[in-house]
């Protein structure tokens, strides 16, 4: 199974035009967490896409392109490229140019998004949520298939027998599927025969099962070899030397973010010991003691059989330094015990 980092990039805003300092300081830290990670032998490192004051990735792709100047081995995905407002042909020749900068390690992961702030940004509307993905997802496919492209839609001028370039390193660009709890999108999965991506932020995560039933059966019914088909799990994640300092460390940060989203979606509130729980063998957070995260990963693959883990990191109260331990105790302490039970 693939082990790796994915984070959105959480940053205090600057509040002004230009003189960026916070954004300039967060964009040091993600390459030197992508550099740690890259050293201690994970496998991917994925950076999300957001057009929001509280994130500082709005463009993937160029921060990858840094990152891939600075690392040997790690494969460089988006953790969402949102789909729903980006042009696909501009994506996918932002992430072709990645695959080759980068020696062949380019992917995207595709999403609709979890927030709406894209739309009125690129001049979408939002009740065309679902088409305009549908729309973008299936051009991006064809663009990824063939040079030469023929395509209309509704919500984008066409293409009339036009050459996409560059190309990538790889004979394709892996395009993964990012979904969060709806059913027609682990359905779209399967029968497409996409990689699946699939965030656990919220419950047990054996709940979450009959999606991946779903998208297995999905792929099973258009013919497709469900043996090969790739999963990756997305979930929070936080290591320390302890399972007391690992609490403690990342509950204030944790704490902030859920009741910040929480408030705008209308959630209650999160109390510490709601986190407790969450963090408990059943629950989705791995948060602790080495020992705790590495028995809560093989928990998660015996209910999925996933071929990939994404630990979603987030910052904030968390020290920088922190944050790298934690990386560095995933790659070192995690990992190998990962691979010796379910195989490199």
């Amino acid at each position: 199974m693939e082990l790796g980092i994915s984070t959105f990039g959480e940053i205090v805003p600057d509040g002004k035009a230009g003189n960026a300092q916070n954004a300039h300081r967060r964009i040091q830290e993600l390459i030197a967490e992508a550099k740690m990670a890259d050293a201690v032998g994970l496998d991917v490192y994925a950076l999300g896409e957001h057009h929001r004051p509280d994130y500082v990735i709005s463009a993937p792709e160029v921060v990858l392109s840094a990152i891939a100047a600075l690392t040997n081995r790690i494969r460089l995905s988006s953790s969402v490229t949102v789909l729903s407002s980006a042009d696909p042909v501009r994506t996918f020749q932002n992430f072709a140019s990645l695959d080759l900068v980068s020696n062949g390690r380019a992917e995207i992961m595709a999403g609709r998004g979890s927030f709406i702030e894209s739309f009125p940004l690129f001049g979408y509307d939002l009740k065309d949520y679902d088409e305009l993905f549908t729309e973008s997802l299936d051009l991006l496919l064809k663009i990824n298939e063939q040079i030469m492209v023929s395509w209309r839609g509704k919500h984008r001028p066409p293409i009339q027998d036009q050459g996409v370039y560059p190309r990538p390193l790889q004979e394709k660009l892996p395009v993964w599927l990012a979904i969060g709890g709806t059913p027609s999108s682990a359905a779209r999965a399967g029968k497409l025969n996409l990689p699946l991506t699939l965030a656990i932020l919220g419950g047990d995560p054996s709940q979450y099962a009959p999606l991946i039933n779903l998208y297995r059966e999905s792929a099973r019914k258009e013919g497709h070899d469900v043996e090969k088909l790739q999963i990756a799990i997305n979930a929070h994640m936080y290591i320390a030397d302890t399972s007391e300092q690992a609490a403690d460390e990342f509950w204030p940060t944790y704490e902030k973010m859920m009741n910040k989203i929480g408030k705008e979606r209308g959630w209650s509130r999160i109390t510490r010991p709601q986190f407790e729980h969450m963090r408990s063998p059943q629950g989705p957070l791995l948060v602790g003691s080495v020992k705790e995260v590495t028995e809560k990963i093989l928990r998660m693959h015996s209910i999925f059989k996933n071929t990939r883990y994404l630990a979603q990191i987030i910052a904030g109260d968390i020290s920088h330094g922190q944050i790298l331990h934690s990386i560095e105790l995933f790659g070192t302490k995690v990992a190998p015990v990962i691979r010796e039970k379910l195989g490199a």
